[in-house]
């Protein structure tokens, strides 16, 4: 009788291995999603430098990142950008509530509720859409734009400005503003 029971639960657990064997095609099938993310990451934190020093830093609650023909990382739930002087001083800083970040044209895409603040004139660009193009340091906007500062307020259709919002040109102004002077 031992030896029926020791053949029976041998060929028992052999038909078991068998039966455990997955069809690698019927289990992509199941579990792949073309259109799903690569890698999905909380509490984003990324930081572009230059000869050792800080230059940009993106601050995500939530991103996620596809690789395909373009590699391209979606920020949702909100972003903050930083932008540093030489000094490693922020000077500017921008937030929306989403973003996307194309690797391969080296632009960050910001949408909904976009706000760019220079720390040192304490003005304000409010859009709902603009650009960061990380070769030449450059944001631009074609969407309509408000410019605020202890000066006045200043409307326009579209801006261009360095990554510090030191300095920018308005497409089409309207609206008042204080001149100083010098």
């Amino acid at each position: 009788m031992s030896i029926a029971i020791r053949l029976f639960s041998s060929i028992s657990f052999l038909l078991f291995l068998a039966a455990c064997e997955n069809d690698v095609a019927v289990v992509q099938r199941i579990s792949f999603e073309a259109d799903a993310p690569t890698e999905s990451t909380k509490n984003l934190v990324l930081t572009y430098a230059e000869a050792g020093y800080a230059r940009v830093e993106i601050h995500a609650a939530l991103a996620e990142t596809f690789r395909g023909k373009e590699q391209l990382t979606k920020i949702k739930d909100s972003l903050k950008v930083y932008f540093f002087n030489e000094k490693g001083d922020v000077v500017s800083t921008l937030s929306a509530l989403y973003g996307e970040i194309n690797y391969n044209t080296g632009e960050l895409m910001v949408k909904d509720s976009v706000r760019l603040y220079n720390h040192k004139k304490k003005q304000t660009l409010e859009t709902e859409a603009l650009f960061w193009n990380q070769k030449d340091s450059s944001i631009y906007s074609k969407s309509a734009v408000i410019v605020r500062s202890p000066k006045g307020k200043i409307f326009g259709k579209g801006i261009r400005t360095k990554q510090d919002f030191s300095n920018y040109v308005l497409l089409e102004p309207v609206g008042s503003w204080q001149i100083d002077k010098n």
